[in-house]
């Protein structure tokens, strides 16, 4: 459907701009609500209550996804220069070692594998870009597994998770993909997920960033209407045979193609369609 209408294109540009951010620090602790994180970027409003901290997460987070729409425009390549830039945006203000490797050792509470000693860091992030040069694997399973690459290795002292998101979003976009959004509401199967791959088990991580790419996809999809209109399950309840409820659970099994959008499950008539298709035939 390309070349889809440019002011179209900026909507929703913005809008995923927002939500990444705000997805993207609450992942990590920040309590900044959605409403409130829109204040901050698009009218600069100082929030009471909350810290000088999670307003810079939000600001920083947000110019970084800037910046890797900038990145992704010129198709520069993945390197240590290219993660150390959005490590520096990312971090700005927050941390003292911005935009630089980390020089010690660290330990995750909970987590399954301790990171590599900071020795290591930087030659295993170079056979993380090696493994972006060579990859035989579709695009989404490359860009899963460099996600969990960073995450693993864990090149910074902080601001990983975040750093992670956003070079998976570089790539995605370099290679004809919207960006994505990994949601507050998933972060247990998120890390879940995470630390089925730290135990050598990719797939269910790599089907769980292809179901926020399948998320995207359809996000843009229904800015152009018609069909592909997201609408909220009640909505769609009205020209189907089927309750609300048992919509509700077609979309938790992933049997209906739909996604939640301020915890209210949406699809398009197109899906239903599909998924009526599927049973019929």
């Amino acid at each position: 459907m390309r070349p889809l209408p440019k002011d179209v294109v900026k909507k929703l540009r913005e809008e995923l701009r927002l939500l990444h951010t705000y997805h993207s620090n609450a992942i990590e602790g920040n309590t900044l609500t959605l409403q409130e994180t829109k204040l901050i970027l698009e009218q600069g409003i100082t929030v009471g209550g909350k810290s000088l901290h999670e307003h810079l997460e939000a600001t920083n987070t947000a110019d970084a996804y800037k910046f890797i729409e900038e990145l992704a425009k010129g198709k520069r390549h993945i390197a240590h220069e290219t993660v150390q830039e959005i490590h520096a945006i990312v971090t700005r203000g927050i941390l003292t070692e911005q935009g630089k490797y980390r020089i010690a050792n660290v330990r995750i509470v909970g987590a399954i594998k301790t990171p590599p000693d900071y020795t290591k860091v930087a030659k295993l992030m170079e056979g993380v870009f090696e493994m972006l040069k060579k990859s035989k694997h579709d695009s989404i399973s490359t860009a899963a597994l460099l996600h969990h690459g960073i995450v693993a290795i864990h090149p910074f002292i902080d601001g990983n998770g975040r750093v992670a998101r956003l070079v998976t979003n570089l790539y995605l976009v370099q290679h004809g993909y919207p960006p994505i959004v990994l949601r507050r509401e998933d972060r247990k199967k998120y890390y879940k997920m995470l630390k089925r791959a730290d135990l050598g088990d990719p797939k269910p991580f790599v089907n769980f960033i292809a179901k926020a790419v399948d998320e995207s996809l359809s996000f843009y999809l229904s800015a152009l209407g018609g069909d592909d209109e997201l609408l909220p399950l009640g909505e769609l309840t009205k020209e189907s045979p089927y309750s609300q409820e048992y919509l509700s659970l077609l979309a938790r099994q992933d049997k209906l193609d739909a996604i939640k959008i301020n915890g209210v499950w949406h699809a398009s008539r197109r899906a239903l369609k599909q998924y009526r298709d599927s049973v019929e035939a």
